[in-house]
């Protein structure tokens, strides 16, 4: 029979690795934003999606939920969630 103290341990190693994943692909996200935005202004335009996060760009119109035809690193991360 497991104690309540390995079934804790067990929830906080979980825990650990899912904030880890997290991280990971957070950091993932930015770093390809940063290579896809040609200008460097933090907005990704379609065009710029297309070319540099395809994925980006087959998902913008529900990213882009202000309608102001770019996305931010942001948007895009809420949205991987």
């Amino acid at each position: 029979m497991l104690t309540k103290s390995v079934i804790l341990l067990a929830c906080l190693v979980m825990v650990s690795v899912a904030q880890a994943d997290d991280s990971a692909k957070s950091k993932q996200i930015e770093d390809k934003f940063k290579l896809a935005d040609k200008n460097g202004d933090g907005q990704l335009t379609l065009e710029e999606a297309k070319a540099g996060m395809p994925r980006v760009a087959k998902g913008f119109d529900k990213i882009d939920v202000d309608k102001k035809g770019y996305v931010t690193v942001d948007q895009i991360k809420a949205m991987a969630n």
